[in-house]
């Protein structure tokens, strides 16, 4: 569903060079080696490491002195989408992009916190939040061709959304074919994907096999195995091995996170009839990502 599009992690956006802080230390003389890393630039690496709330405590200060960067806004507004804070989130990454309209990152979150929005509407106003996501990916398309985040939430966005807002399996297959020209391996998971909602289950398995017979050290390709096993209630064994070497690598740029790995793995726990291990999967979640509903919900109905 377009909610799980939250715990999507995108890849970084390219510095786009001096802050004003940093421009202000070399007029005055200061060389950017001995002051150490700018104020934005440290606020970015506590974002890339996953510690989304001091991120936004170093970056709130800067967007108070620097209302209009661009980049502090969005990273601000990111940072609240990941906490799950969808309405500040929207809020900070319109005014992202209306600093800056040239950014197809930029417009790929911000279609990302349209699409919580929209899961999370009432019946009546999901029409007008789904029009809002897709053209933010739309545009995010647009501005990047290339950016196959922005394409995946944008097949996303088609496979789960009917053809009356937009959406539809052909769009899906036909995005999915763009993402597999672009990038073999990453096109591959996005038609397994689509390849199972139809219940063609022996063929997703076959394409997931593919990729990590390929290459074994692909720890994308065995999360998508585990979530695979996780979704179709087969191949558990092997979904909870592939999960359990994913829950011992770190993530980068905008590969799944270990809070939707430990869920899936309750999912198998739960599936293969072990309560308390999927009972303990589903509070890891949570220890990760608070706002996490669907291991709340889990978690709640084991009680």
């Amino acid at each position: 569903m377009l909610a799980d599009l939250q715990f999507a992690r995108r890849q970084p956006a390219r510095s786009p060079g001096l802050t004003a802080l940093a421009v202000l230390m070399l007029a005055v003389g200061g060389r950017a080696g001995e002051a150490g890393a700018s104020p934005l630039a440290s606020a970015r690496q506590q974002f890339d490491a996953g510690r989304y709330r001091e991120a936004r405590a170093a970056l709130e200060p800067i967007v108070a002195a620097e209302p209009r960067n661009a980049e502090a806004v969005f990273y601000l507004g990111w940072a609240a989408f990941r906490l799950n804070q969808p309405e500040e989130s929207v809020k900070l990454l319109e005014k992202a992009t209306a600093l800056d309209g040239t950014r197809s990152l930029y417009f790929a979150v911000l279609g990302d916190a349209y699409g919580v929005m929209t899961g999370q509407a009432s019946f009546f106003a999901k029409p007008g939040w789904a029009r809002k996501c897709l053209a933010a990916y739309d545009k995010a398309v647009a501005l990047d061709p290339d950016n196959l985040d922005a394409r995946t939430s944008r097949m996303n966005y088609y496979w789960h959304v009917p053809a009356i807002a937009g959406g539809g399996m052909d769009k899906a297959y036909a995005e999915a074919g763009e993402i597999r020209r672009r990038d073999p391996v990453r096109g591959a998971q996005t038609l397994a994907d689509l390849l199972a909602s139809e219940k063609k289950y022996p063929e997703a398995f076959a394409v997931i096999d593919g990729l990590i017979a390929n290459d074994p050290g692909n720890m994308p390709a065995r999360n998508q195995l585990g979530r695979l096993c996780a979704i179709t209630g087969r191949q558990l064994d092997r979904g909870a091995a592939a999960l359990q070497v994913y829950l011992g690598y770190s993530p980068q740029g905008r590969e799944p996170g270990l809070a939707a790995a430990h869920w899936r793995l309750g999912m198998i726990q739960e599936k293969r009839g072990d309560r308390d291990a999927a009972r303990t999967e589903y509070e890891a979640a949570l220890q990760l990502a608070p706002g996490f509903a669907m291991a709340r919900d889990a978690l709640a109905k084991l009680r």
